[in-house]
């Protein structure tokens, strides 16, 4: 068990270290910053000088190697453009990140895996079709189309629900705020589960052990809920435990359309606005976070399965 756990270890930093030097590169080619800051009637001296006080006169690979010996203290550097630590910016939007993903992810497992469920109980059935069908639709709609549709039918046409921001501090005005960017979110997650559950659990149902236990007279809902479906959430379980990664990643689209303050509203800005140090620390954040979830579940999934780590 300690081999597989330093191993995991060793990968998930070498994932890091892949994830940084991309990302570091394709922003140091991706313009120059120091352009966008100087005023306009400033002179190539002004311009040189600029840029040689923030440090972006130096070779990519000497700024890269001082980027990592502060990411490793937990400093990230300082915005170009407010003048603040990067890591105290990507704080200050961590929990309005965290609120979207969790209400995402809370809202795709609670429908997910009943509408799988009943879907494979009641296999080829209209509600089988229906409910597949939406599935389908879910997944294969882009995540920007579908909170543009949600905010215009909502939000314009009904005018039930509020349609940017994070509202007001009180619980009512921040629930209702929250509901279509959680909805947007958590669609394409819903619809994976619920397909995945289906599919797992008409394998299972086919197998020896349910056919011994409906043969011994044991009721449908205990053989499903009880033998059934325990061993068909296997692999939905390790599923789900990496899509709250991928909803933290995932969050940059809709929290532009819906103006949420999060995380990946507040990378794209960076990224419009050429603030290198503060796009390049907020993906890495953003990355350490998915690489830590995803190493949980590999732990986890490990110590329940001893095959894994032996493998």
């Amino acid at each position: 068990m300690t081999q597989y756990i330093i191993r995991r270890i060793l990968q998930a930093f070498l994932v890091m270290l892949g994830v940084t030097f991309l990302v570091f590169v394709v922003m140091y080619q991706a313009g120059d910053p120091v352009i966008l800051m100087a005023s306009p009637d400033a002179t190539q001296e002004d311009i040189e000088n600029l840029r040689t006080n923030l440090g972006l006169d130096r070779p990519w690979y000497i700024q890269y190697a001082d980027f990592l010996g502060g990411a490793v203290q937990g400093d990230f550097g300082t915005s170009l453009r407010q003048g603040q630590p990067v890591f105290d910016l990507v704080m200050a939007r961590i929990p309005a990140t965290l609120q979207l993903a969790v209400s995402a992810f809370i809202f795709s497992v609670v429908i997910s895996i009943p509408v799988g469920v009943i879907s494979a109980t009641k296999r080829n059935s209209l509600y089988d079709n229906f409910a597949m069908g939406f599935a389908l639709l879910g997944q294969s709609l882009p995540v920007f189309f579908l909170g543009v549709m949600l905010i215009w039918i909502f939000g314009f046409v009904l005018g039930w629900l509020p349609s940017a921001g994070r509202g007001d501090p009180d619980f009512v005005s921040r629930m209702r705020h929250l509901i279509l960017p959680a909805i947007t979110l958590g669609t394409f997650s819903l619809a994976q589960n619920a397909r995945l559950v289906r599919s797992s659990l008409l394998e299972v149902l086919g197998l020896d052990y349910v056919k011994t236990a409906r043969s011994k007279g044991i009721s449908e809902y205990n053989v499903i809920m009880r033998h059934a479906l325990r061993n068909a959430l296997i692999p939905v379980v390790t599923v789900i435990g990496l899509q709250f990664g991928i909803l933290l990643g995932g969050a940059v689209i809709t929290e532009t359309v819906f103006a949420w303050p999060g995380i990946g509203r507040l990378l794209i800005q960076a990224i419009q606005q050429q603030d290198f140090p503060l796009a390049v620390g907020a993906v890495t954040i953003i990355a350490l976070i998915f690489v830590f979830l995803n190493l949980i579940v590999d732990l986890t999934y490990g110590f329940l399965d001893p095959r894994v780590r032996y493998s």
